[in-house]
């Protein structure tokens, strides 16, 4: 048996790869350095993702910058009801309060998929889809910005209750599963309607508050061009990514070790990804498990990747890793990835090239 500490994932009779992997990862935590850096000087902002405020406090414990990532599905999990404005205003302020002058960034609820919920029978809703019923592929169903597009009012709390809560310039919102260009319109159209409704109550809040989108979808990836003229900035996630770009389901385990972040096909969607934000002048984050993966860490920074946001327990190697790299090295690293032709093989090279630079 092998384990990951950071993610809890167990495998059973782990490949040669797998192992050192996570022996890599388990070297890289023995020193922790006191600054996001390089070798040759490039800082990296490190951000976490986080649950709540437990999480948000130990996270800033663990050394992130920031908040890439605010998970809002606890505030609707378990329960019957949709949580009101106030309740999740006090949510956002509080972890805001920890933060400080940190950047967080709020997703709107991404609910669906692995993540049902229970009061998705909505009487309150006109819309006709708005109704949870099963679904046979529920990753390819009702879920993200969808479900939020068809919940308007559902949406719209959220909304105004981030607003009220970005009284810094230092708070984000960020839309989950978008898939096109109508999709953002439609929820910017949303926040432009809470943030009028907010002006004639006569409540602050910060009226340039930046907009971003997930990218997870190859849809997003494909259009990322015309994505990047409505939003400032993107965020990768590569767990849906992964799974989307190779059609395999990665909570099914006969075909999950399909759904690897470091197959060449996905490396290229964020390149692409990248590649087009950049020439649009927005910044790209990722905050998928590869953001973790000391054997995808390189890629990441050698594509161009402005940001990388992980779970609290893995900054330790996170930030290891990013010290003993140049940008040059990364670079390289990354450039002969996308010329391999399986994931397997980006491992062994990745390994195989940072074990010599040790």
């Amino acid at each position: 048996l092998a384990l990951d500490g950071t993610t809890g994932q167990i495998w059973v009779e782990p490949s040669e790869e797998r192992k050192q992997e996570l022996q890599l990862q388990s070297n890289s935590k023995d020193e922790l350095p006191t600054e996001v850096i390089t070798q040759d000087g490039h800082k990296i902002p490190l951000m976490a993702n986080v649950l709540g405020e437990a999480d948000a406090k130990f996270a800033l414990d663990c050394g992130a910058q920031g908040i890439g990532l605010l998970r809002t599905e606890f505030l609707y999990l378990e329960r019957l009801t949709i949580p009101s404005e106030e309740e999740q205003l006090a949510t956002y302020q509080a972890i805001a309060e920890i933060m400080g002058t940190h950047p967080l960034t709020i997703r709107t609820l991404d609910i669906g998929g692995d993540k049902p919920i229970p009061f998705l029978n909505l009487a309150s809703s006109d819309a006709p889809s708005a109704r949870h019923t099963p679904e046979p592929n529920p990753f390819l169903g009702w879920r993200g910005i969808r479900q939020s597009l068809d919940c308007p009012e559902m949406l719209k709390i959220q909304l105004r209750a981030i607003l009220r809560g970005s009284y810094g310039d230092n708070i984000k919102v960020m839309f989950p599963m978008v898939s096109s260009v109508e999709e953002v319109r439609a929820a910017k159209e949303i926040l432009a309607e809470a943030k009028a409704e907010l002006r004639q109550e006569g409540y602050g809040f910060n009226e340039q508050m930046p907009v971003g989108i997930m990218v997870e979808v190859p849809a997003a990836v494909t259009m990322a061009d015309q994505l990047a003229a409505e939003v400032d900035f993107f965020s990768i996630g590569t767990n849906d990514l992964s799974q989307y770009v190779m059609a395999a389901d990665r909570t099914n385990p006969k075909v999950a070790k399909l759904a690897d972040a470091l197959e060449p096909a996905v490396l290229r969607m964020i390149q692409q990804t990248v590649t087009v934000a950049h020439q649009a002048g927005i910044p790209v984050s990722v905050c998928g498990q590869l953001a973790s993966n000391p054997v995808g860490i390189p890629i990441l920074l050698g594509l161009g990747v402005d940001e990388l946001s992980v779970n609290p327990p893995a900054i330790a190697t996170v930030m290891s890793v990013i010290s003993q790299l140049t940008i040059n090295q990364a670079e390289m690293l990354a450039g002969e990835a996308l010329q391999l032709d399986s994931a397997v093989g980006v491992r062994e090279y990745i390994i195989n090239q940072l074990d010599r630079s040790v």
